[in-house]
């Protein structure tokens, strides 16, 4: 009897396996396509397509997977630095181009590690969310890190599903949709034809069901947990102390931000807004908030500061903190500049400052600055900034404020370390109009969302041109604004203290992962020595 022919025997049925995933990926992301179910099954034909091929071939695989996939998620990088940023087409192509290929980079690996467990019969259950997730956390680390839109980002808007995040961190979420997709993939195989040398029908069925067991228990688990948890969480938000908030949204056009004619301008703006937001509260202990560098010029230089505290804070005698450049100079005579959040009390006062600690490479800072061939107009336009040093969270009557400047949100370290110093209320000040009109800022916000979940705390989100709004304990969004549109929005925000797994113990879910793959590792390197073993 003649052994059926394996499926997708042709390169091409592979790569277009693999270009289906990207498309599935890119219809899951916010943004984009915002279909959120499909982040569990798109990685199904990408684990088609390295099915029994080499890890080279896999790698090559995962690498076109990765490739269409951040092309099409990344595609503001072009708008930023070749609108905003004054680079030409060309280069600006080239660098997204580039970052699109060191991302998909993590996909080759992916793909490549787990067409060499299989060779060596590993189960892919106990091979591909453990990696994913250490790979996750890799990307995030490496090179001063670039975390964005890690697959659990896709499920921002399902707060039912996302709560183990304040256990494991929002890596638990994605290890769940990457473990679903693999359980996917077991059972397509039950419907294909198998090789040549595929291993006996008796390991295969111990081996499947051992692994399809504790794969459901762990599904069940984590929904168990998520139901418990926001019943818990709820019943807790009910019974905070509140604190009354209003975010301003002032929709200043990104190629005018920085025009010296556009400062008092702006500033009337800001506080035409806050007036009618704070008419709206009616309550004079309003915190407002304004985006990140909402002030287009350094308070310690211009008189429009001292008009901004004395006609407008200490006038309606109110709390405001908002997004300013800053510099301070050194005993030495050098200049530094910071990318900062001033809070003023009703006084009109400074009582408090944060200085951005992760800044953006290229964008606030360069890195190597003195060997990059980089145009050096490029850097002047764009700023060269010193990180912030930790500090105190801001205090504000009954709260506690940790602030994240821009894409600070994207890293969970920075929110989870205001956490663990006392933070009761998070606050997320950006100006996203670098992203133009697409996917970005709703990508942007999703970080956001899973940072309230990992914390347990309110998150108030100002951003210069959306998306501004209000997340709580739950991670549900209970407020947005509309992209490019001057607004604000109020709220009174529950004001939670409790310190959460996650805040406690830190990445300890990836540390365990970890662990997991190299157990799996040395496993298959000890298979691959036995050379004559059934794989049982």
């Amino acid at each position: 009897m003649t052994t059926p022919a394996p499926l997708f025997r042709h390169n091409r049925s592979r790569v277009a396996l693999a270009l289906v995933s990207s498309l599935l990926l890119v219809l899951a992301a916010p943004g984009l396509g915002d279909l959120w179910p499909l982040a569990w099954i798109g990685l199904v034909p990408l684990l088609l397509a390295i099915r029994s091929r080499s890890p080279v071939r896999a790698a090559g695989l995962g690498f076109v997977a990765g490739l269409l996939y951040y092309i099409v998620l990344l595609s503001w990088v072009v708008i930023a630095l070749g609108r905003y940023g004054n680079l030409p087409w060309w280069l600006s192509l080239a660098a997204l181009f580039l970052l699109a290929a060191y991302m998909a980079g993590y996909f080759a690996v992916f793909a490549a590690i787990v067409a060499w467990g299989q060779r060596r019969n590993l189960p892919l259950l106990w091979i591909g969310p453990w990696l994913w997730v250490v790979l996750d956390f890799l990307r995030g680390r490496l090179f001063s890190g670039f975390p964005w839109q890690d697959l659990a980002y896709t499920q921002y808007r399902v707060p039912g599903l996302i709560q183990v995040a304040d256990l494991t961190g929002h890596y638990g979420v994605t290890f769940l949709i990457v473990l679903v997709n693999c359980l996917i993939f077991q059972l397509f195989l039950v419907f294909l034809p198998r090789s040549a040398g595929a291993e006996s029908a008796a390991c295969r069925s111990m081996r499947n069901q051992a692994t399809l067991v504790a794969a459901v228990a762990l599904l069940a688990g984590a929904l168990f947990y998520n139901g418990l948890r926001s019943a818990q969480v709820a019943a807790v938000v009910a019974t905070a102390p509140t604190l009354e908030v209003a975010v301003v949204q002032g929709n200043i056009p990104q190629e005018r931000k920085w025009n010296p004619l556009m400062q008092r301008r702006t500033l009337e703006i800001y506080t035409d807004l806050s007036q009618q937001a704070l008419a709206e509260t009616g309550n004079p202990d309003t915190l407002l908030i304004w985006p990140e560098t909402a002030l287009p010029f350094y308070p310690r230089t211009s008189p429009l500061f001292g008009e901004l505290c004395r006609d407008f804070v200490k006038r309606n005698q109110l709390w405001l903190l908002t997004g300013t450049p800053y510099f301070q100079t050194s005993a030495t005579g050098e200049v530094h500049y910071f990318n900062s959040s001033l809070l003023l009390d009703p006084q009109g006062k400074s009582s408090g400052r944060y200085d951005k600690q992760h800044l953006v490479p290229f964008g606030e800072y360069m890195p190597l600055r003195r060997y990059l061939p980089l145009p050096r107009a490029l850097v002047e336009s764009v700023g060269d900034f010193t990180p912030g040093a930790a500090r105190p969270p801001l205090s504000c009557q009954k709260a506690r404020i940790g602030v994240l400047i821009c894409f600070e949100s994207i890293f969970p370290e920075l929110a989870r370390a205001w956490a663990r110093q006392g933070a009761t209320l998070l606050v997320n000040q950006t100006n996203d109009a670098w992203y133009g009109r697409s996917g970005a800022p709703w990508q942007h916000l999703s970080n956001a969302v899973f940072r309230a979940i990992e914390t347990r705390r309110s998150l108030a989100r100002a951003a210069n041109t959306g998306v501004s709004g209000f997340v709580d304990p739950l991670g549900r969004l209970t407020a947005t604004s509309p992209l490019f549109e001057p607004c604000y929005l109020t709220a009174a925000l529950p004001l939670l203290d409790e310190k959460t797994f996650y805040v406690r113990h830190g990445p300890w879910f990836v540390w365990l992962c970890a662990g997991v793959v190299l157990l799996g590792a040395g496993t298959g390197f000890a298979r691959h020595r036995r050379d004559g073993s059934n794989g049982c």
